[in-house]
């Protein structure tokens, strides 16, 4: 199998997996309980948190661990909504977010908020000057993702949160990194963002783990899940500490390696792109600027038929977002690619372990069978 679709999903690294087993199988306790086997998981829980906080480049005691990115997402939006929407009730993101933003949103539109999406540019990135237009006084929240998980493009997150928060002092600013953790360089100290949501699963960690980062500036801010107080009373319910220790584990991990892999991810990509490029027939969209991302197309070839061409080959490739389920893309409608070029559209994602000949059977294949399948249909 020649995997190629890491913005999905990523296989577990080794440390992650060493984790997760010593904490199903030894390291088991209820880091709540107040005797010696719980006291000695509520001390590695710590620790797990200091990991995935030094990976973020955040402070350990404002990292909360949560079951993924959308829940972190969900965090962000609903307890911002909470806080700070009894008064003013407008909110910014974009037209290319994550399912997990878009439709709390929508959820949130329902309830008598006003929300502005913000359109991006042709190659997908949504620019300062589109956010410093919507700005108003009442903006309560501003939410835009670090990097796009379909067209790769990476937004202007430092600038956008210091841009928001000199014109709109009060209002918060979140910024969705599932896609742009480990993958693009960012400090949470220094960001500027008040809010980050990352996932544990895109950095070869677990699925069932992500985290919300909540900077010190929101000193008052509500809690999700209510109940027994645990995640310093902000996510109640008995931590996953083996998800946790996974995610973990491969923070750290990732965090060791992060400089020589977005090199070689962005070489090999920069390779795939090359060589593409001079195949006729096959169409590159967005600005790909994240060094693992690729959105391409085939006119007159389905996606699903690519999809199934490319199996043959045992290359497991991508649709778009992994949570689009068989709907065009809402994020290459937004960049205005044409009805065409989005029906025959896919996404190829690249990760540390992706090697150069994987990359070179993929393009054998979409050469010698993707690229004739079209030019059969057009002959029709």
């Amino acid at each position: 199998m020649i995997y190629l679709d890491n913005s999905a999903t990523t296989k577990p690294c080794q440390e992650a997996v060493e984790a997760m087993t010593l904490a199903l199988t030894e390291n088991w306790g209820n880091p709540s309980a107040l005797y010696g086997f719980g006291i000695d998981t509520a001390r590695q829980l710590r620790q797990a948190r200091s990991q995935v906080a030094a990976a973020m480049g955040a402070e350990a005691d404002r990292v909360f661990f949560t079951s993924g990115g959308t829940e972190a997402d969900n965090w962000a939006v609903y307890s911002t909504a909470k806080r700070y929407g009894k008064k003013n009730k407008h909110i910014i993101t974009t037209a290319v977010e994550h399912s997990a933003i878009l439709k709390a949103m929508k959820d949130l539109e329902e309830q008598g908020f006003d929300v502005t999406y913000l359109a991006p540019d042709a190659d997908g990135t949504v620019t300062l000057d589109a956010l410093k237009q919507a700005l108003r006084k009442d903006t309560i929240l501003v939410s835009v993702m670090m990097v796009n998980n379909e067209s790769g493009a990476v937004m202007p997150i430092s600038q956008m949160a210091k841009l928001t928060h000199k014109i709109c002092p009060d209002a918060v600013f979140h910024t969705d990194a599932v896609q742009g953790f480990l993958k693009v360089p960012f400090q949470a100290k220094t960001l500027g963002a008040d809010l980050i949501s990352v996932s544990s699963h895109k950095i070869h960690g677990p699925k069932g783990s992500g985290a919300l980062y909540i900077s010190p500036r929101l000193k008052s801010f509500p809690a999700y899940l209510v109940g027994g107080g645990q995640e310093a009373g902000f996510r109640s319910g008995t931590e996953g500490v083996p998800a946790i220790f996974g995610f973990a584990a491969a923070a750290a991990a990732g965090a060791k390696t992060f400089r020589a892999d977005i090199v070689h991810e962005r070489k090999l990509l920069e390779y795939a792109i090359e060589k593409l490029s001079a195949m006729d027939g096959i169409v590159i969209n967005g600005a790909h600027a994240a060094p693992h991302i690729l959105s391409l197309s085939v006119p007159g070839v389905p996606t699903q038929n690519t999809l199934n061409l490319l199996q043959e080959y045992g290359i497991c490739i991508s649709a778009g977002s992994a949570c689009a389920k068989g709907h065009r893309s809402h994020v290459l409608t937004a960049m205005n690619v044409s009805p065409e070029i989005i029906d025959g559209a896919f996404r190829v994602s690249l990760c540390r372990s992706t090697t150069k000949e994987e990359i070179d059977t993929f393009l054998k294949a979409m050469q010698q069978t993707v690229l004739p399948y079209r030019f059969k249909g057009l002959k029709k």
